[in-house]
């Protein structure tokens, strides 16, 4: 079964986005493996760039860093289309995939520069526990493409 992870920086307290984002857990799972991987933040140092340095190296710390797709502001815009064939190319090859939603500072060059790919959903910014629910959706629509499943319109 393909698996997919979704590193997060930070933890959903709020119960209606924890609901949506178990939600779409629960579809994702009949195509593939989903483990959420949620990051401390690290809002105890100092400027902004520390604390993106701190929360990259975590992130690097733990994901496999070959495997990287960052949603990222400035990354390639790309249709639902774009995403399932993307998704699917990617898992003609591979196994396994990691997403990335960096902290509320972004994440440093260091991290950019190991990804695969860098993912935009919108030029506009969102709060992070939004973010998530977006993201999971576009997964799971992607995944939907990819299958034939009616969904997507």
């Amino acid at each position: 079964m393909l698996k997919i992870n979704l590193y997060c920086v930070g933890n959903l307290k709020d119960k209606s986005y924890v609901d949506m984002c178990n939600e779409y857990s629960k579809r994702i799972s009949r195509f593939a493996k989903l483990n959420i991987i949620e990051l401390k933040e690290r809002n105890e140092l100092s400027n902004q760039l520390q604390i993106a340095e701190a929360e990259t190296k975590e992130i690097l710390s733990k994901v496999n860093q070959d495997k990287i797709v960052l949603f990222d502001v400035k990354g390639e815009n790309l249709s639902s289309e774009q995403l399932a064939s993307f998704i699917d190319n990617y898992f003609q090859t591979n196994s396994e995939l990691n997403f990335v939603i960096g902290g509320s500072y972004g994440v440093s060059d260091s991290l950019k520069d190991e990804c695969q790919k860098k993912i935009s959903l919108s030029k506009m910014t969102f709060p992070h526990r939004l973010f998530r629910v977006m993201a999971l959706e576009q997964i799971y629509r992607a995944l939907t493409i990819i299958n034939n499943v009616a969904y997507h319109k």
